[in-house]
């Protein structure tokens, strides 16, 4: 009996959310505010799923962390415990990603025709971080194009030119994302490759607002070294 514990962590919101494997039985799964709180949430909420799970830190063998785009310092602090964790083991453990948006059909795969969706995640500026995604019949999601923005008045022809269904936190059809949606991503954890614990950080979208501001007055590119990568928090 596979009895390997994976762990799955998704902060591409402002609500945070975990979700615990034994094998490929989802055994837990939580969530946490981001944003307009006083102390860092998503931690506790880690550990209190793993014990929902009947696990604990020392136990995790695999963890998989949402790679964006999304908000800037909920990703940040999202890939920051998947690392610290990986960290912790001492190696025991490996780190992977998995698209946040396809988290989106992902996680609400049960209660989704197969088929076609333009999955879409507010992207500020009347914008939509979108992805072109399939439902298998066996409730795989599998990415059919890359992450873009999209202007809000382009989402509906970019459904017809694609014959695929939008969803997202703000759309008619209804979804948001959840690290529950990660196996179904996956495939299976053997698919995911393993990431740098060095290297990898979460895709955030878009430049932060606090180097936009700096390149606008400035009239050029902020140094490589100092670059801020990431969506408005």
């Amino acid at each position: 009996m596979n009895t390997a514990i994976t762990l799955a962590i998704d902060a591409s919101t402002y609500v945070g959310t975990v979700a615990v494997w034994r094998g490929e039985t989802r055994v837990a799964e939580g969530e946490a505010l981001m944003r307009g709180i006083d102390e860092e949430r998503l931690m506790p909420a880690v550990i209190a799923t793993l014990a929902e799970g009947g696990a604990a830190l020392r136990d995790v063998t695999r963890v998989v962390c949402g790679g964006g785009p999304g908000s800037f310092t909920s990703l940040r602090i999202a890939a920051a415990i998947g690392k610290g964790i990986v960290t912790g083991t001492a190696g025991r453990a490996t780190l992977h990603a998995v698209p946040s948006l396809a988290l989106i059909v992902g996680a609400n795969a049960d209660r989704l025709e197969s088929g076609r969706y333009l999955v879409l995640l507010d992207a500020m500026r009347d914008e939509r971080y979108a992805q072109l995604v399939r439902l298998s019949e066996d409730r795989r999601v599998t990415a059919e194009a890359d992450v873009t923005r999209l202007p809000v008045g382009e989402v509906a022809s970019a459904c017809e030119r694609y014959g695929a269904q939008a969803i997202g936190p703000a759309e008619k059809l209804e979804g948001k994302p959840h690290a529950r949606g990660a196996l179904a991503v996956a495939g299976a954890w053997s698919s995911l490759p393993v990431i740098s614990l060095n290297d990898w950080e979460p895709t955030y979208g878009r430049l932060a607002e606090a180097q936009v501001k700096w390149e606008t007055a400035h009239g050029r590119s902020l140094p490589p070294s100092t670059r801020l990568l990431g969506a408005e928090s």
